[in-house]
């Protein structure tokens, strides 16, 4: 039966937990702490005790403070019975001064040791819900995560996550104040009558943990069924509300509040039945600690009559097992929440361990082979990188669906460096890769570069592609063959039908997945902005500072001013998407994330610039573009649109792949 309770905990992931990734490039370090070698929720709680610092001392000092809270109850309720009893005979006042006096303590005790239990059990939830959101958020910035579920996904880098707090605090420590008050009560009680402590042991496993094994058992399915469902709600609801103009202009807004909810629907019948159980599991333990009462009093009384008792120590024997079922109370929802706990760590680490699609903002390195000048007096990188302890050269992308680009500086001898990328492994003409910092300080992440960093000479191209073949990871080749060589100043236009692959071309030149053949040269001075660059509900400033966190208002202003947004106030407040303001004024912020870098991209790549966008707005936007980009760097358009195509130097026509 105790198997039963844990088995949530110990039942290893399962493939319907499982986060549907097809990438195989390895996990961070720091990811695999997370998750490596785990199979189940136990050991990932072991793992994140053992990481915080003190974390068992914290655990056992919480469990001890609840024990001591559930005692200082039970026992208040036991002796505040003994001494109305014992005042009842009217004794001295003397006679009743050691009873009162512990009537005050354990009163009092019990809640200072509650609220120091509470202060304890939260701290220790909060540092392990802390690490594990943490190490979540490191394994998702190491994925492109494109085309993956948000909505589900935002369930486990949030609610998921926060299912460990009921594992510490609702759970764990509930149940093991129970049991050890439990043994406590019963042993003292024996020393009053026999039988009837043993009645009450009898009664209180009942009560105590058959009651919330029957309920966990029956409504285990609703249980775990609530958690996807919820995540599943949660997408349909983020699905519809970003597509909710498309959706009343078609003319589909009942079919998709029906399909919200239908959903929602599923969701409260699950939760409908759980509280079934819940309430039937309460009812017995009522019965069972009922009879604990009555069994008492009939045992209590006739060791009375025979004279083995005192009667004042009835009162005892009655009153002590309705303090315990106090105790026991909460236990059946405890049972149950380590269903829908478990469930939902249970996704988490199923989510730390998922291979990843791509990898999330590209790292460049100097190879030790490559001497690079000294770095001058401004030789600090956006990212925080001095080169001047290190002749180290980061390049951070931040690209998808969700992100416009972020531009990294050359290196320090003013040239762009080229980052190299074949498919198998480096030219056999370079040296191995070199183990290389990421732009965070943190010491515990490092990363394997999968391509060395070459010095081009002077004048040669910003891209250069040699028979390249794309696609996504564990997925067939979309497009192959494809040659093409770009210099500064020129513009070229990819073109192809929608799913052919000119996103998935933009995520391979910026580095976020590998090739799937060929070769390409490309160099690290990359920017991108993005189909439907996301802008984020805050100032319009924060918007542009994603470009270059560091940036001055002064700065912010000039990218905005550069972007044709000089009568926008940069501290004007907009809306998620960018719903306060006009579409031609959202894809002009996220251009603006690529002006407030200096120096410019020697590259940058437009993914469906004028989507969405009329024609007098999207001539603007091109035009202005088209003057901030040229003549030193180049532009490589991925569109569908003939008059961006007529605007620059050749198209590129992609064919699917066979």
């Amino acid at each position: 039966m105790t198997d039963g309770l844990l088995g949530d905990i110990l039942r290893p992931i399962e493939a319907s937990d499982k986060y549907e990734s097809t990438a195989h490039e390895k996990d961070s370090r720091r990811a695999k702490t997370a998750g490596s070698g785990v199979s189940n929720v136990r050991s990932l709680i072991m793992e994140l005790v053992g990481e915080m610092p003190h974390g068992w001392w914290r655990l056992i000092s919480a469990a001890l403070l609840a024990i001591a809270a559930t005692g200082s109850s039970v026992a208040l309720m036991g002796v505040s019975a003994w001494l109305l009893s014992r005042a009842a005979e009217l004794p001295p006042v003397l006679y009743l001064l050691t009873g009162a006096t512990a009537v005050r303590t354990f009163g009092t005790s019990r809640g200072v040791f509650r609220y120091f239990e509470r202060l304890r059990s939260h701290d220790v939830a909060l540092r392990m819900q802390s690490a594990l959101r943490l190490s979540v958020y490191d394994r998702l910035a190491r994925t492109t995560l494109l085309g993956a579920r948000r909505g589900d996904l935002l369930i486990r880098a949030t609610a998921d996550v926060e299912a460990i707090m009921d594992v510490v605090v609702r759970i764990a420590l509930p149940f093991t104040s129970a049991c050890v008050v439990l043994i406590g009560a019963v042993f003292i009680l024996s020393f009053f009558s026999v039988a009837s402590a043993i009645v009450l042991l009898v009664c209180s496993v009942l009560a105590g943990i058959v009651m919330p094994w029957m309920s966990q058992t029956l409504s285990r399915r609703a249980n775990i069924a609530s958690i996807p469902a919820r995540a599943e709600l949660a997408q349909l609801v983020h699905a519809v509300a970003r597509s909710s103009t498309d959706i009343v202009a078609y003319g589909r807004v009942e079919d998709e509040l029906a399909a919200v909810a239908a959903v929602d629907a599923k969701l409260r019948r699950a939760e409908a039945r759980a509280a079934w159980t819940r309430g039937l599991a309460t009812g017995g333990q009522h019965v069972a600690m009922g009879l604990a009462v009555a069994a008492a009093l009939w045992f209590g009384a006739q060791a009375v009559v025979s004279g083995a008792m005192p009667g004042r120590d009835l009162a005892v024997l009655a009153l002590v097992p309705l303090a315990l079922h106090e105790t026991f109370g909460d236990l059946t929802k405890a049972a149950q929440t380590m269903t829908r706990a478990s469930s939902a760590l249970r996704r988490v680490v199923s989510l730390l361990t998922a291979k990843p699609v791509g990898v999330g903002d590209r790292v460049v390195d100097q190879p030790s082979s490559v001497i690079l000048p000294q770095a001058g007096p401004h030789a600090e990188t956006s990212a925080g990188v001095d080169d001047s302890e290190e002749p180290a050269f980061v390049a951070q992308v931040t690209a998808g669906r969700d992100a416009s680009g972020i531009l990294s500086r050359p290196s320090a001898s003013g040239d762009p460096q080229t980052r190299r990328s074949s498919f198998g492994g480096p030219p056999e003409s370079t040296p191995e890769p070199a183990l290389v910092k990421p732009a965070s300080s943190e010491p515990s992440v490092a990363v394997q570069a999968t391509v060395p960093v070459i010095l081009p000479k002077a004048g040669s191209p910003v891209l250069n592609l040699d028979h390249l073949a794309i696609g996504w990871p564990g997925e067939p080749v979309l497009v192959e063959g494809v040659d093409l060589t770009v210099a500064p100043g020129q513009t070229v236009a990819v073109t192809a039908p929608s799913g052919v692959g000119k996103t998935t071309l933009a995520a391979t030149l910026l580095g976020l997945i590998p090739p799937m053949g060929g070769s390409f040269d490309a160099t690290p001075s990359i920017g991108y902005l993005a189909q439907d660059a996301h802008i984020f509900a805050t100032t319009v400033a924060e918007n542009v500072r994603i470009g270059n966190p560091r940036a001055t208002d002064a700065e912010v202003a000039a990218a905005l001013e550069l972007a044709g947004l000089g009568h926008l106030d940069p501290e004007r407040i907009v809306g998620e998407d960018g719903t306060t303001i006009s579409g031609g004024e959202a894809r002009r912020v996220a251009l603006a994330r690529l002006l407030v870098v200096s120096p410019r991209p020697a590259l940058t790549i437009l993914d469906e610039p004028t989507e969405h966008l009329d024609a007098e707005t999207a001539g603007r936007l091109m035009d202005d573009i088209w003057a901030t980009t040229l003549p030193d760097g180049a532009l490589l358009v991925l569109t569908h649109d003939p008059g961006v195509v007529a605007r620059c130097d050749r198209e590129v026509r992609l064919a699917t792949a066979g």
